[in-house]
């Protein structure tokens, strides 16, 4: 089977491997897509080449192996896998695959992501109906974040990124402020210990774009014993935190990425059902499609953003 294989910094190709075998509760997934993910860039970057790579795939099953119940030859489904699905073929556990609503079209189904989102929602509650919330970067995963804050219950939500597009999309999910950093008004920060501290800032802050500047600002952002949510994937070196600010305001920092590989499926089958009821209206979002040959350029689009790029699939067997 054919898979995308890293040459070195920055360098990819497709190469012949051999098609994995399913084991025990295993299933064989030919994949038609798998999610371009920032969490992949910094080794992207620096490979040293040898490496795969892949962890959000969609497909239908092409094999079963020993002790699997509920799934049949040609099912759709995505999920988590277990080999790396930036390939024609990747396998799963049973257990962390999940069947495709039949309403759902393959573009918006791509669960990995999803779930994640619908994770740091699970983390990020609202203290009451009605809260006012932030978003700084608003990307793929904090316009996705935004609309389930809404479904919880949030009042108006507040959408801080530097590029236009990003606060153009901010906007058509449902933003009801938009700013740069360098907009953002001086009620929504506390970074003073004043008579005025208490009130300013907001209830609960995400943050998604994964720099230096947006985790300080995000900390900024919150209120007096609020909420910051730290969801973006840092990477390329440690980070400066301010704890004398963070502690004076007695904020909680939640760490909203998760590990827990049961959880992760439970939040797949979750996201796909409510995407599935309508009562998730997070479509449309992936419009940027790569072949599997073309890897090393949706990298670089990932970071470039070209004009209308939210998130990207590469696209890696035919179909």
């Amino acid at each position: 089977m054919k898979a995308m294989q890293m040459l070195g910094r920055r360098r990819s190709t497709v190469v012949e491997v051999p098609e994995p075998v399913p084991g025990p509760g295993q299933v064989l997934v030919k994949v038609k897509y798998t999610g371009l993910c920032m969490s992949e860039w910094h080794p992207w970057d620096e490979a040293q080449g040898g490496e795969f790579m892949g962890h959000e795939p969609l497909g239908t099953v092409a094999g079963l192996g020993e002790g699997v119940r509920g799934f049949a030859l040609g099912d759709r489904v995505t999920g988590l896998c277990c080999t790396p699905s930036y390939a024609e073929y990747c396998l799963c556990k049973q257990e962390c695959l999940v069947k495709i609503p039949d309403n759902l079209a393959d573009e918006d189904a791509v669960a990995e992501p999803l779930s994640c989102l619908v994770s740091v929602a699970s983390k990020l509650r609202l203290e009451k109906a009605g809260d006012t919330v932030a978003v700084v970067g608003t990307g793929y995963m904090g316009l996705g974040l935004m609309t389930l804050l809404r479904l919880q219950g949030a009042g108006r939500i507040i959408a801080v990124d530097p590029r236009p597009e990003a606060r153009e999309n901010a906007e058509r999910f449902g933003a009801d402020e938009l700013y740069t950093p360098e907009q953002l008004p001086s009620r929504y920060l506390v970074t003073e210990w004043n008579d005025e501290m208490y009130r300013k800032g907001l209830p609960l802050v995400a943050e998604f774009a994964g720099t230096q500047s947006a985790l300080t600002l995000a900390g900024e952002m919150t209120a007096i014993h609020g909420t910051l949510g730290i969801a973006g994937w840092h990477q390329g070196g440690p980070r400066t935190l301010d704890l004398r600010l963070w502690g004076w305001k007695g904020i909680t920092a939640i760490n909203t990425h998760e590990r827990r590989e049961a959880f992760q499926a439970a939040c797949c089958r979750n996201a796909l059902a409510l995407l599935s009821s309508g009562q998730w209206q997070y479509k449309g979002v992936c419009r940027n499609i790569y072949a599997l040959d073309e890897f090393d350029r949706a990298n670089e689009d990932m970071v470039n953003k070209p004009k209308g790029f939210i998130k990207a699939l590469v696209r890696c067997s035919d179909f």
